[in-house]
């Protein structure tokens, strides 16, 4: 194999067709962070949703499609059209694929989320960034079969190769028909999306997570902090940790195929960008621990020379080199946390919902985890209902 040459890769200062914004790193008293005051909140904040993440943005959506929509506030550091190292989901790849975990939890919110983004790729591909793309996935070892039968079931075109098309060292390999979503824009299109029906952001960075109880009228509280939840006070989980990818961002517009392959400590994957013109997500890495959020210009050699190996039609035409960026995926040991917990504030008794932990499977099993942190406060969100006689719009 050729040993690829490429111009060097910014990592800021960039504009591209896949975010409709301009990076630029901040002037004026470098490193100096000023956290203002806590802003008050309308008195109609009876929901609070803490990050704006897409897992964030998923619950937002669940319950502005039930309409309550009026009643929710997000507030966030970075909201989507912002970049940051700590923002985490404008960075992903993004697809559907079999890299989530096999626990029932996992299998749930998986089918729940190709159920909900089937439907947005079919009702409104060009608005919401969705896109149905043939895709093939192939196993070198530890093949997930127990995962694998699940999504058989739902999977559209789903077929298990035959070994004489497996390619060498290759143990097992699966074509079906995946979701592709362009990250940044279908998270824009959510932001929009969500004030029109009346949800608020608040660009605030919040000292602790009780603060988001800052308006007496909040009745619940969704903890939504993606990595933050290591070490925000009043949360503080000890079995939270990134997971470090590195991806490089070209344009291949002959690429309309998704491709990934799972090594023994690899993952290879072609994601074509939906809505980009051309652009194609190559990755990648799964570094367990690692916080590091610079790029570096061996690992982009790595990705360029593997993904070129693994993808035919990647190798029809040279990709241009737009850019290289890493991500950290917010990781949790023993998978995401959806626990509901009740607390004392001012005399009064509040609920918080912790929903984190989803690792690289945020865009695939968000909106499954929305559904069932959504479903822990039932009996709050009647009260909300109760107590607020305006109407509802309905997304």
């Amino acid at each position: 194999m050729s040993r690829t040459t490429f111009k060097a890769t910014p990592t800021a200062h960039l504009q591209y067709s896949d975010f409709d914004f301009e990076f630029k790193e901040p002037t004026g008293l470098a490193g100096l962070f000023i956290v203002p005051a806590m802003a008050s909140f309308n008195s109609s904040d009876s929901i609070v949703i803490v990050g704006a993440g897409i897992v964030g943005l998923d619950v937002a959506l669940v319950l502005a499609e039930r309409g309550y929509g009026q009643s929710i506030t997000v507030i966030a550091e970075h909201h989507p059209g912002d970049t940051s190292m700590t923002y985490t989901s404008p960075w992903a790849g993004c697809n559907f694929s079999a890299i989530s975990g096999s626990d029932a939890n996992a299998l749930k919110w998986d089918r729940l989320g190709y159920s909900h983004l089937t439907k947005l790729a079919s009702e409104r591909p060009d608005e919401t960034f969705v896109h149905r793309t043939p895709s093939t996935e192939l196993w070198d070892e530890n093949v997930p079969h127990d995962k694998i039968k699940a999504m058989a079931e739902y999977l559209e075109d789903f077929r298990i190769l035959p070994e004489d098309e497996l390619p060498e060292q290759v143990k097992f390999a699966v074509s079906f028909t995946t979701l592709t979503i362009n990250a940044p824009n279908h998270l824009q299109y959510l932001y929009h999306r969500l004030k029109q029906h009346g949800v608020q952001f608040l660009r605030q960075k919040i000292p602790s997570i009780l603060s988001a109880f800052a308006s007496p009228t909040t009745k619940v509280v969704f903890n939504c902090i993606g990595n933050a939840a290591k070490t925000m006070p009043g949360v503080e989980d000890t079995k939270c940790y990134p997971t470090r990818g590195q991806v490089v961002l070209v344009r291949a517009p002959q690429v309309r195929s998704n491709i990934m392959r799972h090594g023994k400590d690899y993952e290879t994957y072609v994601i074509p960008r939906p809505g980009s013109g051309g652009n194609v997500i190559l990755g990648g890495y799964m570094q367990k621990g690692n916080g590091d959020g610079a790029t570096y210009s061996y690992e982009t050699e790595s990705v360029l020379d593997r993904t070129k190996r693994l993808s035919s039609e990647l190798r029809e035409m040279e990709p241009e080199i737009l850019a290289a960026f890493a991500g950290l995926r917010p990781s949790r040991e023993g998978g995401a946390r959806i626990e509901r917990d009740e607390l004392i504030v001012a005399g009064d008794k509040r609920v918080i919902v912790h929903n984190y932990g989803a690792g690289g499977t945020g865009f695939q099993a968000g909106y499954g985890m929305a559904m069932e942190a959504v479903k822990t406060v039932e009996d709050v969100l009647r009260e909300i209902r109760k107590n607020d006689t305006r109407p509802r719009p309905r997304l």
